[in-house]
């Protein structure tokens, strides 16, 4: 329960990153879902990505909206700024605290429920914004809430707990990602953490609108057996088309090569995505072969997870707007009121 709070000491021994803090340091309050639910899997690999990373906690803000998912940011980064925000609203409130201090770290988290479906326009311009953020969704196919009615992300043909068939088409998040024009798209599945770390440890790295559809079972409403969201389910179709490793610009990393072709994508500060492609057909540097090959795969049963798609060279909202390179939150009385002149000078470039 969040009301027990955990121990304030440490072990001497537990091991600190570069900025001199425990992986104990990044977790929050003590989780009030359900036992074995996949959302926490991904806060735990939310913790273990920013320990990796060397971030410290004050530097992130994180905001979300409401469902079992927008609960986790509480679960996580307890040092961190949080701002939990009404029912999928997360990307506007967001978007606006990016837009005032551009120094921090963000991380919107969501849901299926929230964000394909009373914040779809929300998730929409988020994406075609490019807003310098990591986008979360922890994707269940239901309302876990509410008792487990189907989401919008809910397949047709899928079985609910009670033995219904959905029989409406799904909103596809990634697919509609991709075609809005995020400069980074990725999907996972909340029992891989040894996929989910790197990925979000690289869609931290990236300048622009990152976002993760992450499938993340609900074992009290859609853990069965005729549910496309169950554990079984996606273990068995699950189908990744790429390997990443996310290399910093301060240490020196090794790795194994894979068989396939090797790509290395050179980020806006420096750190390199490195894929290595499990498929010799799949280009995820192409936004429109992408989309092609994820579709195709899909007619065929199977749930494409890894590095979907990845722009190297993006603009971000800051970028596009050309605002000040200052936080505007840092700007006083001064700056914001030149005086006279200058809005004539202003004016005059717009006649």
């Amino acid at each position: 329960m969040t009301y027990i709070a955990k121990p304030r000491l440490h072990h001497p021994s537990l091991t600190r990153n570069k900025v001199g803090y425990t992986r104990r340091d990044y977790e929050g309050k003590v989780s009030t879902l359900c036992a074995g639910c996949g959302h926490d899997s991904i806060s735990a690999a939310i913790i273990q990505a920013c320990w990796e990373l060397d971030i410290e906690p004050h530097r992130v803000a994180k905001l979300s909206g409401i469902g079992c998912s927008s609960k986790t940011p509480d679960y996580f980064l307890g040092a961190s700024h949080g701002f939990n925000t009404v029912h999928g609203r997360m990307p506007s409130v967001l978007t606006g605290a990016n837009l005032a201090n551009r120094d921090l770290l963000y991380l919107g988290v969501s849901g299926d429920g929230d964000s394909a479906s009373i914040g779809l326009g929300q998730f929409a311009h988020a994406m075609r914004r490019n807003v310098n953020m990591v986008y979360i969704v922890e994707n269940n196919g239901v309302y876990g809430l509410t008792k487990g009615q189907f989401s919008a992300t809910a397949d047709k043909g899928s079985k609910s707990k009670k033995g219904v068939v959905n029989n409406d088409s799904p909103v596809d998040l990634v697919g509609m990602a991709m075609q809005l024009g995020a400069s980074f798209v990725a999907r996972s599945f909340s029992g891989d953490k040894a996929q989910m770390v790197p990925l979000i440890k690289a869609a931290i790295g990236h300048g622009g609108a990152a976002f993760i559809d992450i499938i993340s079972p609900c074992v009290t409403f859609n853990n069965h057996a005729g549910s496309t969201r169950s554990y079984d389910w996606v273990r068995e179709h699950n189908e990744a088309v790429s390997r990443i490793d996310f290399i910093t610009d301060r240490e020196e990393i090794t790795a194994t090569i894979a068989p396939g072709e090797l790509v290395d994508v050179e980020q806006h500060d420096g750190t390199v995505l490195r894929l290595r492609k499990l498929h010799t057909d799949y280009d995820p540097t192409d936004r429109v072969a992408a989309m092609s090959h994820m579709h195709a795969r899909a007619a065929e049963g199977e749930l494409l997870t890894g590095l979907l798609f990845v722009e190297g060279e993006t603009e971000d909202l800051h970028a596009s707007l050309n605002t000040s390179e200052r936080p505007l939150n840092s700007l006083g009385t001064k700056d914001l009121c030149p005086g006279a002149a200058a809005l004539q000078k202003v004016n005059a470039g717009f006649r």
